[in-house]
């Protein structure tokens, strides 16, 4: 079974910061890209960061200049750098997870990040 597990998510100041991690078990495809959606309650999930196999990145403007998305060595893993965090970016944050090629996605369960003002 595939499997997607989150972690690094708490609780922060604003202008803290957080360091998510994702590491995917039971694959036995590349995700490609490989990233970090978010949600809060009574809005659609939305893209946060992204990246190829190959490197290349892909971010939400409102985090631009602010957050990292990097792969790991191991295939399926992905880090989230987020920096001077604000108040506007507590959500629940979902690793993503696309097989190459497919439209087949994975999902972890989530994890919070919640910043204070």
């Amino acid at each position: 079974q595939v499997r997607l597990a989150e972690s690094g998510g708490g609780l922060v100041q604003a202008g803290g910061s957080l360091r998510l991690s994702c590491t995917a078990s039971g694959t036995f495809f590349e995700f490609n890209p490989m990233g970090w959606y978010r949600q809060t309650p009574g809005k659609q999930r939305e893209l946060v960061a992204d990246i190829t196999s190959g490197g290349k990145t892909n971010y939400a403007d409102s985090v631009k200049g602010r957050f990292t998305i990097s792969r790991g060595n191991a295939k399926n893993t992905v880090d989230l750098q987020m920096n001077s965090l604000q108040p506007e970016d507590t959500a629940v944050y979902y690793c993503h997870g696309n097989v190459a090629g497919l439209t087949l996605n994975y999902w972890g369960q989530g994890i919070q990040v919640t910043v204070s003002s």
